[in-house]
This record gives structure tokens, C-alpha cells and sequence, in this order.
């Protein structure tokens, strides 16, 4: 199973930064232009570390359907994908709006974009994690 969760990651990692590149990049380009006092400038940002961070959180998104997710589909991937994507997409979009003074837009934004990527993360898990999840404390991811 470990060559799955390295792939499955891979393709997660890949999907979530093209993704990113375009939304937060191009698409809210403006946004983020129009709120700029609210951002590090551009010469501060930590884009090494965002990646590690997307890295693992793809990761173990990836570990947790591959131990925890009965039976092994796509069907089963999307329904992961899109139960944690509605959770992490409220969190991020409308918990970063309930502290934050970004327009209300940005924050729908967040939790839009939030949500379709880790549906479709669910989706490539589903995809490419085939085996039968292990007991907890397994080795073999």
C-alpha cells in the first residue's frame, strides 16, 4: 500500500497546487489586491513551508482514507472527499471570516475552493488506494 499512498499523495500534491496557483494566483488575484494591509508582503511569505503544509495535509488525508475508509471505491472516495471537504471548507472559509476582516466574497471563496479540492482528493484516493484498510498501528502505508 505504500506505493499507492506515495502516488495517490503525488497526484493530491499536484492537483491541490495547480489548483491554488489558479485560484488564489489568477481568480482572486484582485481580492487579494483590494485586502493587501491584511497580507504578509510578497518578499515574507513562507511559500516553502505552504507547500510542506499542503504536502502533509495531503498526506494524511490519503493515510486516513487508506486506514480508515470501508469498502475501497470511488464512490466511498467521493463520499470521504466531500464530507471533509465541507468541514475544512467551513472552517477555512467561514471560521477565517468570523476573525478576519476579509470580505464576505473571499471567505465563500475559501470555503468553495476548500471544499472541490478535497472532493476530488477524495476522488484520486478512492481511485488509487485499493487495499483493505489495516488495523490501527499497521505498518504498511
Amino acid at each position: 500500500m505504500f506505493k499507492q499512498t506515495l502516488l495517490a499523495t503525488v497526484a493530491v500534491f499536484v492537483l491541490w497546487s495547480v489548483i491554488d496557483f489558479l485560484v488564489h494566483g489568477v481568480l482572486l488575484h484582485s481580492a487579494y489586491q483590494e485586502t493587501l494591509h491584511l497580507w504578509r508582503p510578497e518578499d515574507q511569505m513562507h511559500a516553502l513551508l505552504m507547500s510542506a503544509v499542503t504536502l502533509f495535509f495531503g498526506f494524511t488525508l490519503i493515510v486516513t482514507y487508506g486506514y480508515y475508509v470501508v469498502p475501497k471505491s470511488l464512490a466511498t472516495g467521493l463520499g470521504f472527499g466531500v464530507v471533509l471537504g465541507i468541514g475544512v471548507g467551513a472552517l477555512t472559509g467561514l471560521g477565517s471570516f468570523a476573525y478576519m476582516p476579509i470580505p464576505l466574497y473571499l471567505a465563500l471563496a475559501w470555503c468553495l475552493v476548500n471544499f472541490v479540492k478535497i472532493a476530488l482528493a477524495g476522488l484520486i484516493a478512492g481511485q488509487l488506494i485499493k487495499e483493505p484498510a489495516t488495523e490501527v498501528g499497521g505498518s504498511s502505508f
